[in-house]
């Protein structure tokens, strides 16, 4: 089983003046501590809504030139037994690279198998060739009658 695991970390960013800044900077500074090992994991912004209302908020949090931005972290992983196999592989591969970032599972998604798609795709495809009329009648079969007696011939000389 494959499956696709959002983890949500919580990156510090210090000396910033804007929400706006310290997301693009925790942005550039995950990127770089997650690079090039593991450069197969997305890095988007993350989602906070207000416990009260409900409200959608700012990901980063600002207070006195510093800020703590929420980030959603997404990868894939392959080949797990169940979904909190997923889980604890996904916050070790991505803890190690981030020490001192807390990080915690939001989403555990499987994907279904690609094999299983290819298998009927080919199946439903294999026959419309012969069957629908494309070819011509002097090429319906006809030609590797033709082909094998002069093999044969070419044999027995």
């Amino acid at each position: 089983m494959n499956c696709r695991v959002v983890v949500e970390a919580a990156v510090p960013v210090y000396d910033v003046a804007s929400a706006d800044e310290a997301v693009r900077i925790a942005i550039s500074k995950t990127g770089e501590m997650l690079n090039p090992d593991l450069n197969y994991v997305e890095i988007n912004m993350g989602d906070r809504h207000c416990p009260h209302c409900g409200e959608t908020l700012e990901p980063a949090f600002l207070a006195a030139d510093e800020s703590l931005v929420a980030l959603e972290l997404e990868m894939t992983v392959f080949n797990v037994e169940r979904d909190e196999h997923a889980a604890r592989i996904a916050r070790k591969e991505i803890g190690q690279r981030l020490e001192n970032i807390p990080l915690d599972v939001l989403e555990i998604e499987e994907i279904p198998e690609e094999s299983d798609e290819t298998t009927e795709d080919e199946s439903s495809s294999a026959e419309p060739a012969a069957e629908s009329g494309d070819l011509p009648s002097d090429q319906s079969g006809d030609e590797s009658d033709d082909v094998l007696p002069e093999f044969e011939e070419l044999i027995d000389e």
